[in-house]
């Protein structure tokens, strides 16, 4: 019996001071992939989200990831912090499947993929941070202009539904007779003209039936609509603007 609890004893003390087991290779691989599947986890506002999900936009939602904010000027010239300029446009990286008809009930696709390059409307959309960078949550009727290519230029530049991208005309300074015009004093109405010539159409408007209505514009046409209509898009260094069909009220 003394002999069969000192071998007892003596295992045990063996077992406490025996050194630790080493891990294994397949232990280590599941170390290594559960370290790297936390540190590629998506984050929204600072915050894991959870089982390595991701924002998935719904309805007509689109998630764009934001251009940087711009501290200088084109011409090289620093901007201070207050006059910095927010551009309200990025690259889309994840889209909604499109919202319903609401009379019909037939689904609206929507406008822009994954990859394409938007400009939305400057008091549109909810800014989130989404893997420490700004995205907005904008719907697909937010955007203005969407671009190829990752540059805006007129050459990539195109419109959506039912939405025409005019040139405006240029201010008038003077008068069919000759009169110069004076310039309006600051305070005063300064209305931009109203009349253009229309660079870009959109496909049209989805109806009821699920089909596209037809635009009542051409590339090329001059157009008149309503005062104060539409946003102004910059595009290669000069000024257009976008107008619903809706606001358009005549061609000539």
């Amino acid at each position: 019996m003394r002999t069969a609890f000192l071998l007892a004893a003596s295992a045990g003390l063996s077992a406490a001071f025996a050194p630790g087991r080493l891990p294994t290779s397949s232990s280590r691989r599941a170390a290594s992939s559960s370290s790297s599947s936390s540190l590629s986890a998506n984050t929204l506002e600072g915050r894991e989200i959870a089982s390595g999900g991701s924002i998935k936009p719904v309805n007509n939602f689109v998630l764009v990831e934001l251009a940087d904010i711009q501290d200088q000027t084109d011409s090289g010239i620093l901007l201070s912090k207050t006059a910095k300029i927010v551009k309200t446009e990025g690259t889309v990286v994840a889209v909604g499947p499109g919202k319903y008809h609401p009379e019909g009930g037939d689904l609206i696709p929507m406008p822009v993929t994954e990859g394409d390059g938007v400009v939305y409307g400057k008091y549109d959309g909810t800014v989130v941070e989404y893997n420490d960078k700004r995205h907005s949550l904008i719907r697909s009727d937010d955007i203005l202009v969407k671009f190829s290519g990752g540059k805006l230029t007129l050459d990539t530049a195109d419109v959506c539904d039912d939405v025409v991208l005019v040139k405006p005309d240029e201010t008038e300074t003077e008068t069919s007779g000759g009169l110069l015009l004076a310039a309006p004093k600051k305070g005063e109405n300064q209305s931009r003209p109203s009349t253009g010539i229309v660079i870009r159409v959109g496909p049209g408007r989805v109806a009821s039936g699920g089909e596209r209505m037809e635009m009542s514009v051409s590339e090329g046409d001059r157009v008149k609509f309503r005062d104060f209509a539409g946003n102004e898009v910059d595009v290669d260094g000069a000024e257009y603007c976008v107008v619903r069909m809706s606001d358009v009220l005549a061609k000539f």
